[in-house]
């Protein structure tokens, strides 16, 4: 019952992983937020067609970010944003419990750049088996997004708007520079994370003074360039909570 599988985040470097091993892969799954940019179905069903592949899409009981936080009156901590534990985590687990009875190894999009989350991966998902494409070929995240282009795939909408990953619009895990790109772009979304950090008391944000609320962060802090937000696939959905169980 050997099963492979890849997890497709709608990221270019995922893309490019699941065409390498497209004629291996078993099952490709998509886990739908209702915060991703509305071009990440787009880019899903065109991937589709060059692909020749379905891909499944899952989704929680909670179709975004708000419904989470205002349900657990959580936004960030020590092990991660509580909206990818409830959207994405708890999803897979789901996912994974149904097919136990499997032998599964799971295809990942991690580039040369990313070998240490790799290493990580292998360390802590040791119920399956793993395989790299792009870290086995040498590939940057620049060189996922040549291949794209090879294939005449036009990239999520994110990327060409300056974001480093096509993750939520507005998400809890960014830094000062994300938000106050997000606070130009998405102005609605900006202000109804600024309402829910307020209402429940904790901010996403925070310097060597304690929280930062987004009401109150100044429009000059921060440097897209300088800060890094991992793509929001099953790796950052690990902590050491997970870890230790």
């Amino acid at each position: 019952m050997k099963k492979k599988v890849a997890w497709f985040s709608t990221g270019v470097s995922s893309a490019v992983a699941i065409y390498l091993k497209k004629e291996e892969i078993d099952e490709i799954l998509y886990i739908h937020i209702g915060d991703q940019h509305e071009d990440s179905l787009r880019f899903l069903h065109d991937f589709e067609k060059v692909l020749g592949k379905e891909i499944t899409i899952l989704q929680s009981r909670y179709e975004n970010v708000d419904q989470v936080q205002q349900q657990f009156r959580y936004i960030n901590g020590p092990y991660g944003a509580k909206c990818t534990e409830i959207l994405k985590k708890r999803v897979r687990k789901e996912w994974e419990q149904e097919n136990k009875e499997h032998d599964i190894t799971y295809i990942w999009g991690f580039d040369l750049d990313e070998k240490h989350r790799a290493d990580r991966i292998v360390e802590t998902m040791t119920d399956y088996k793993h395989e790299f494409p792009l870290i086995e070929r040498n590939m940057t995240k620049e060189d996922s997004h040549g291949v794209m282009s090879y294939l005449g795939i036009k990239r999520p909408v994110m990327y060409d708007m300056g974001y480093s990953n096509n993750n939520c619009i507005g998400c809890p895990k960014g830094g000062m520079g994300y938000w106050n790109k997000i606070r130009v772009d998405f102005p609605e979304v900006f202000a109804l994370r600024a309402k829910r950090e307020r209402q429940i008391g904790a901010s996403c944000l925070k310097d060597k003074n304690g929280k930062v609320y987004l009401d109150e962060l100044d429009p000059t802090r921060g440097r897209m360039e300088d800060e890094i937000i991992t793509e929001c696939n099953i790796f950052c959905q690990l902590n050491m909570n997970e870890v230790t169980k």
